[in-house]
């Protein structure tokens, strides 16, 4: 492997979001404590999604997962993009690094991202209320899988877009929904049946779901299988973005 060569990419990518972290870093943050100070103050006393769980309580680590989705997904889409319409992509090409090394610097980059947005919308909660951690290990491990799964999901996203607007499209009606109807400002067992059933085929759901049981110890669904759940649609974005790279889909034309 070339460990140069990915270190080199995977720093460009960092020090590329680096850069503008007034519009990478700090405006997610406040966003996500726009949607809390709003959802907090309308549903707040109003809606209890777990017992003994005030409702601002259970919504920040939705936010925060929320945050880690849309980031990971922004970063490494949007930097493929941008590389592709100004067409410094060819520089990437002529290097000596495999899709395999590619991949891992854009994913990377993207988790990096995710992370430091999620930690920063965490942060910035506890001003207005103390959240539980019952299973460190399970919010660290949601946070890292789905990063990754939204990095690589990205990748898959600059690959395919040839315009701006067409990755916006892939973001406004694919990634938006997903993430807004995954339980982020609700519990699943509060919608009726047919809806709750609908849920279970929205992957971000495990991803929001798992995370806050490592909150409260408290989940709409086993967090075992919602593990296992993100765990496979990693494996299943990792392979596809492995092979559109390998086969230079859109890249090399």
């Amino acid at each position: 492997m070339n460990l140069i060569g990915f270190y080199t990419l995977f720093y460009k990518e960092v020090l590329r979001f680096g850069k503008v972290l007034l519009q990478t870093l700090i405006a997610p943050v406040i966003t996500a404590l726009l949607y809390l100070l709003v959802f907090g103050q309308v549903f707040e006393g109003r809606v209890q999604a777990f017992p003994g769980v005030s409702y601002t309580m259970f919504l920040i680590p939705g936010l925060v997962m929320m945050s880690v989705i849309q980031n990971a997904f922004a970063n490494s889409s949007s930097s493929l993009i941008q590389s592709k319409v100004t067409g410094n992509i060819v520089f990437m090409l002529l290097t000596p690094l495999s899709h395999l090394e590619f991949f891992l610097a854009f994913v990377l980059a993207a988790v990096v991202r995710a992370v430091l947005v999620g930690v920063g919308v965490y942060l910035v909660a506890l001003v207005f209320t103390a959240v539980p951690v019952k299973h460190p290990g399970f919010i660290l491990l949601f946070m890292l899988l789905s990063s990754a799964s939204l990095g690589a999901l990205g990748v898959i996203a600059g690959v395919w877009a040839e315009k701006f607007d067409q990755l916006a499209g892939f973001q406004n009606f694919i990634i938006l929904p997903l993430s807004f109807l995954s339980g982020v400002f609700y519990s699943i067992h509060s919608l009726p049946v047919f809806w709750q059933k609908l849920s279970h085929f929205n992957p971000f759901f495990y991803m929001i779901d798992g995370f806050r049981y490592g909150f409260f110890g408290v989940s709409d669904v086993v967090p075992s299988h919602s593990l296992v759940i993100v765990a496979l649609f990693l494996a299943v974005l990792s392979s596809v973005t492995l092979l559109l790279l390998g086969s230079g889909y859109k890249l090399r034309d």
